[in-house]
């Protein structure tokens, strides 16, 4: 029984992949072809027109509204957004909601009520910004959300494919332990990423039933690296040497946090595997005897790029896709150089890792050396 549960569960997140797969294939398939850096993404070019769009030709008020803002990911993701928006010439006003869904989606009605000529929304919820959303909708302002549970017409969402992101940490992560061991789980809920990437860890437990999960925690924060380390000291404290061998923790804040507490701990036969990655991230990995061994993530200033690329096709009138993942690439420590290295010099190291050009139309290069004047 415990054998047929495990195929159940295992082929319907096969079967779900599968759609976004499809889903996938078919949005590549209505965009143009021309290829990305990324063999696997498309552009979403629409025109081979390189005169600027009438309505791009005056600067663009954008509104980018994060669910909340913490941690190198993401001031590396709301840079991405930044650099894009003024390179094209337009002006972005920049909300954080401390995890405040209400407020958020009350910063979406401000931004209707002040007639922005687009929102950007980063994570959040469908079932409380939704007549927010709506709202922006009938106004003609169009929505480019990204990691978000929406799906109503007029909004596209982006995300990072989850549930890649995941299973290859995960697959990492049993294949290192040969299949067999005790591993604490660090996750909260309440975003729609981690409860995509939950739904492949409920899988992998079925998958590997000789890897067991003795301790889970978990929250979010204002400090959540800190509040992490501090959890992650406590379960050490009660698992003494021997008795834990990895964490899985889908969150760079979270992998942060139980770094440290392992590093001070002198712990290092304990491994972590995590999601996401930054600079800071990056250092951490790199540093000699490192417990933080592998990670699968996209480049966070990139990921802010393409969704204001999408926004300007939209605004411009362009057909662009109602949903679009990022494929993530996975990074281990032993496939980097023992020299330090920053998130820009990772493609030499991580093949296909770095920016791409997807969501790119040929006007968008005009209109970034106009606005360098």
């Amino acid at each position: 029984m415990k054998r047929a549960k495990w195929l159940g569960l295992f082929l319907a997140v096969i079967l779900a992949l599968t759609a976004c797969s499809n889903e996938q294939n078919q949005v590549n398939q209505s965009t143009n072809n021309d290829s990305a850096n990324n063999s696997t993404e498309k552009t979403s070019t629409t025109s081979n027109n390189t005169e600027i769009p009438e309505k791009l030709k005056k600067p663009l008020k954008i509104a980018a509204i994060s669910q909340l803002s913490i941690g190198t990911f993401s001031s590396q993701y709301i840079a991405g957004v930044q650099a894009q928006v003024k390179q094209f010439g337009g002006e972005v006003q920049v909300y954080n909601s401390d995890n405040d869904l209400a407020k958020m989606a009350s910063y979406i009605d401000t931004a209707v009520s002040q007639k922005v000529d687009g929102i950007l929304l980063d994570h959040g919820r469908a079932d409380a910004l939704l007549p927010s959303v709506k709202k922006a909708i009938e106004a003609g302002i169009p929505v480019i959300a990204f990691d978000n549970d929406l799906r109503i017409p007029g909004v596209t969402v982006i995300d990072q494919d989850d549930f890649s992101l995941a299973w290859n940490s995960l697959r990492t992560l049993a294949q290192d332990l040969n299949g067999k061991g005790n591993i604490v789980y660090v996750w909260v809920g309440g975003f729609a990423p981690m409860e995509n990437r939950n739904v492949i860890y409920n899988a992998f437990k079925q998958r590997y039933p000789d890897i067991k999960e003795i301790a889970k925690f978990g929250n979010a924060t204002n400090n959540t690296a800190l509040d992490t380390q501090t959890q992650m000291e406590a379960i050490l404290q009660k698992y003494p040497k021997g008795q834990i061998d990895a964490v899985f923790a889908p969150w760079d804040e979270f992998a942060k946090g139980v770094t440290r507490a392992i590093q001070q701990a002198g712990r290092n036969e304990i491994k972590v595997y995590g999601i996401d990655l930054s600079d800071e991230d990056l250092q951490m990995i790199q540093q000699k005897n490192s417990p933080w061994v592998a990670t699968t993530a996209t480049n966070p200033t990139e990921m802010g790029k393409i969704q204001v690329r999408f926004l300007y096709q939209k605004i411009a009138g362009e057909s662009v896709p109602q949903v679009y993942s990022v494929e993530p690439h996975l990074v281990e420590k032993k496939n980097l150089p023992s020299q330090s290295i920053t998130m820009n010099q990772l493609g030499k190291y991580i093949q296909s890792w770095g920016s791409t050009q997807t969501a790119t139309s040929p006007w968008m290069e005009k209109l970034a050396k106009e606005n360098k004047k």
